[in-house]
């Protein structure tokens, strides 16, 4: 139903937009169809919609200003806006990310899930200013960073790549080679690149597992990835998509076309690394809890108020988390013997670094901790709540020469913001059903 669409799609036919929105829908990405501007801007109006895919070859001719009105529309909520097709390099500038066509709907999922994270940061990063401000601490803006865009090509030296990597070169990009992927992960891990080439020349499953390696990694997760297909490859879109690939080009393809591609994946990376690297130097800010890196209770309470506001103003939903540290026997002891107080600072620092950095961690209390979620409901939050739990309960944390490692399990509360509701008055729903799991 369009009451639950995530995506608007504007196209004036479904030539493109038909197997697109078919697609996205069986993958989750609910979406509905504006055949022109006046419809697109009636649809966010009235639907909580997250981003917007525009069709080039049917939104008319002037789609820069189209992208624009449609971010306006729904500020201060940010909108990442998608185009499809071969704008030239004014019209990029007003679009997020654009992808050639045709989009594989996996293809699309990918980069949605990447773009609406890096916008709902950028908000954060907003608010966080003004709740630092408050207390003389100033955040320091996300500067695009001026040095070339850094890739990473991976492959036996085929004249096709090759001839895309002096095609990169000559867009303005710094191009690493790396022969084998045990080279390319050595590559990754010692130094930072915008975008991954992978040449899929006559080990295309060695060019998958590399892709499907990022994706596992959490250090290298966002960093987008190009597989360029030699002609008579047996590999197909679906797989590739499904395997962690951002994009897919051919030799057929002009290596121009396919640098401007790798290119325009680099700009957007580069963009959402600068938004979640200005939010990481929050730990260094002077205001977090010294044990743990987290929020104070105090920060915490200012900045869940601006939270509460901004989702309500932004149309989307807010969610609580509280884990507080259950009294199994083994925590009694550990509390009573002073083991438990030396893991804390451990706990919290591993609360602070398995949270997305959109999100606000906080210790509320000696063995209390808190989340804050945005764009976030009820069912994701315990599921993430939940994930924390079960991560840090498989640590062992130690107890002395003379006994076993103890664990820690949590009592979890969750809570989503509804409609009205303060900030406190959400934690402390959160907080009651945290106490309601200890009783039981």
């Amino acid at each position: 139903m369009a009451v639950d669409a995530r995506i608007l799609i504007v196209a004036r036919d479904d030539l493109r937009a038909g197997p697109l929105a078919e697609g996205l829908d069986r993958l989750g990405w609910r979406t509905i169809t504006a055949r022109g501007p006046y419809a697109a801007l009636a649809a966010l109006g009235d639907l909580p919609i997250e981003a917007v895919i525009v069709d080039l070859a049917s939104a008319g001719p002037d789609t820069q200003s189209l992208a624009r009105r449609l971010k306006a529309a729904v500020a201060p909520r940010r909108l990442p806006v998608i185009a499809i097709g071969e704008p030239d390099g004014a019209q990029m500038q007003a679009f997020d990310l654009t992808l050639s066509p045709p989009l594989h709907p996996a293809q699309a999922a990918l980069r949605l899930e990447s773009l609406v994270r890096t916008a709902i940061a950028e908000e954060e990063f907003e608010l966080r200013l003004e709740t630092f401000g408050e207390r003389g601490r100033r955040m320091d803006l996300p500067e695009p960073q001026p040095s070339p865009f850094r890739i990473l090509a991976v492959g036996e030296p085929a004249p096709q790549f090759l001839a895309l990597s002096n095609a990169l070169k000559r867009s303005g990009a710094e191009v690493v080679g790396a022969f084998t992927a045990y080279t390319a992960f050595d590559y990754l891990h010692e130094r930072a690149f915008d975008s991954v080439v992978l040449w899929a020349g006559d080990n295309q499953q060695e060019a998958l597992s590399i892709a499907a390696g990022m994706r596992r990694n959490t250090r290298l997760f966002h960093i987008p990835a190009m597989l360029y297909l030699k002609a008579e490859s047996y590999v197909t879109m679906s797989e590739a998509f499904h395997r962690g690939v951002s994009d897919v080009a051919s030799p057929e393809t002009p290596e121009v076309e396919t640098a401007r591609r790798v290119m325009e994946l680099a700009r957007n990376y580069r963009r959402g690394e600068s938004i979640r690297g200005a939010l990481e130097k929050a730990r260094s800010s002077g205001l977090m809890d010294a044990a743990t890196g987290l929020f104070t209770r105090d920060l915490f309470a200012a900045h869940l108020a601006r939270l509460t506001s901004a989702a309500r103003e932004r149309a989307r939903p807010l969610s609580i988390c509280v884990l507080r540290v259950a009294d199994k026997p083994e925590t009694v002891w550990a509390r009573q013997n002073g083991w438990l107080d030396r893991a804390i600072p451990q706990i919290g620092s591993m609360v602070g670094r398995l949270v997305r950095v959109e999100d606000t961690a906080a210790r509320l209390a000696p063995e209390v901790f808190a989340l804050a979620l945005p764009a976030t409901n009820q069912n994701a939050a315990r599921a993430a709540a939940e994930r924390i739990a079960a991560v840090i309960g498989c640590t062992a944390f130690d107890a002395g020469e003379d006994r076993p490692p103890f664990v820690c399990e949590f009592d979890i509360g969750v809570a989503q913001i509804e409609g009205g509701e303060g900030a406190v008055k959400a934690l402390e729903r959160a907080a009651a059903r945290a106490l309601q799991r200890e009783a039981s």
